[in-house]
């Protein structure tokens, strides 16, 4: 699957999204390492800090379908344009698809790795506890 058909299945997820306060839908797409197509759209909420970024029902989709590795992401936003997720939406992705995940931006394809260096993971854990023997 190459990222022309991830964006259009973004744009489609942003067509579903709930977005009455800031009017700004946002579709997420993803290819999972098995070849399964995740979409999640963000979800707001009156208290707008329990609002839910596309990336979360992304992520939320992949687990309920059983889980995996994130391969390839883009998002979009209502109008179809490609955009680039915010940091929190950065750390999210690191955890299921890992610094390789192959990531479309506006300025075109990139890793994850070079959209959140120096990042902070599982493996820093695991660092961790080897020194500590934890």
């Amino acid at each position: 699957m190459d990222f022309t058909e991830l964006v259009s299945a973004a744009q489609q997820a942003a067509t579903k999204a709930y977005v009455p306060y800031s009017h700004y839908p946002v579709g997420a797409a993803a290819l999972t390492h098995d070849g399964r197509l995740i979409t999640g759209c963000n979800v707001e909420n009156a208290s707008y800090g329990l609002t839910l970024c596309a990336e979360c029902g992304l992520v939320s989709s992949l687990i309920a379908s059983g889980g995996g590795r994130l391969v390839k992401f883009t998002c979009v936003n209502g109008v179809g344009e490609i955009i680039t997720p915010c940091g929190r939406c950065r750390q999210l992705l690191l955890e299921f698809g890992g610094k390789t995940l192959q990531v479309l931006t506006a300025q075109g394809e990139c890793t994850l790795e070079d959209l959140l260096p120096q990042s902070f993971g599982d493996d820093d854990l695991d660092q961790y506890a080897t020194k500590t023997g934890e």
